[in-house]
């Protein structure tokens, strides 16, 4: 006969501690009142004794679950691993399990994992500006925060990059650099990035006394082959611009493809500049040339954005907006003779 294995409980690592059960259960969930030195303490008790939370335990005492689901776009788009590694790093800081739920265009998200019970909080990365999902949550009163992207009219918590300020920095570069003929792939009118990233460089542009003409644009999803076709497609024109702002950074490597594919070589006949800085855009292969957005920033601020408005409801609602520079790589350079 084996024997049967006891499950350890909080009150065996408040033993172990030297603390009381009432007080592991708050340094393991970050809550005030207990010092620096006991939450370490009670932590590592843990630890050594394998203690796992019992969220179901937890749900009925304190009507919480400790989960915060995380709304975003298949992983195969590295901006979105380079924005939620650091976002469940910071949520697992302050004692929340991160729940991934995939956002497919052919395939939205379903409401109903959302409001089932079994989340305290949604963060939403991947919200189109006519989304009903965010209008939703807030007709339920589950707690959310918008990251990376923004609907108008919703009043809810917020945190993005600024990235009117990050594209009219790209089109003063070009100008300066001697670019005339300049043009963009840009990204989908259906998202607050998009949208707005095209609004900085288009008006930038029109202050610079360099308009932005309609046959030099070609607008589509954030995505590699949206950049490919993009440039294929700005070739025909005639002339062809010497630079493109391309929506974001995969856009922008779908481009370089695609010019290493026609022979058109970069940066000495075609300037070419994203947006974001994922990882790769500063692999050496790359060297992009981009606009940089402190991702890990965002991540701590859309944490602490989504767990103070599930500990106070009825507080005023914040926007954070996370500043852009510009980052010279080698993609760039004036314009052919």
């Amino acid at each position: 006969m084996q024997d049967s294995v006891m499950a350890v409980t909080s009150h065996d690592v408040a033993r172990l501690a030297g603390v009381s059960q009432p007080t592991v259960s708050r340094a393991l969930r970050d809550q005030a009142g207990v010092s620096a030195v006991t939450r370490r303490r009670v932590r590592e008790a843990a630890r050594q004794l394998g203690y796992v939370p019992s969220h179901a335990g937890r749900a009925l005492s304190t009507q919480t679950t400790g989960r915060i689901g995380i709304v975003s776009a298949e992983l195969g788009n590295p901006f979105y691993p380079a924005l939620l590694e650091p976002l469940h790093a910071a949520l697992a800081e302050r004692g929340y399990r991160a729940i991934l739920l995939t956002d497919r265009g052919d395939a939205p998200v379903e409401l109903e994992p959302l409001i089932d019970g079994s989340l305290d909080g949604v963060v939403l990365t991947t919200t189109e500006r006519s989304s009903a999902l965010p209008h939703e949550l807030t007709r339920r009163g589950l707690p959310f925060v918008m990251l990376n992207r923004t609907v108008a009219g919703v009043c809810a918590d917020a945190c993005a990059a600024d990235n009117r300020s990050g594209a009219a920095a790209v089109a003063d570069l070009l100008v300066d650099l001697g670019h005339r003929r300049i043009g963009g792939v840009l990204g989908p009118e259906s998202t607050s990035t998009g949208e707005e990233r095209a609004l900085g460089f288009r008006d930038r542009l029109a202050e610079r006394g360099v308009p932005l003409s309609p046959r030099h644009v070609v607008r589509g999803p954030f995505a590699e082959a949206t950049g490919r076709a993009g440039l294929r497609a700005l070739l025909r024109a005639d002339p062809a611009p010497t630079a493109l702002f391309c929506g974001n950074d995969v856009v922008a490597l779908g481009v370089c493809n695609a010019a290493r594919a026609a022979g058109i070589a970069v940066p000495e006949q075609l300037s070419v500049i994203g947006f974001d800085d994922i990882p790769m855009a500063g692999w050496d292969l790359v060297d992009l040339t981009t606009v940089r957005t402190d991702l890990a920033a965002m991540a701590r601020a859309a944490a602490q954005l989504i767990t103070a408005r599930i500990q106070a409801p009825a507080a005023p609602v914040r926007t954070v907006i996370v500043q852009s520079e510009i980052v010279l790589r080698r993609t760039h350079a004036p314009p052919p003779c």
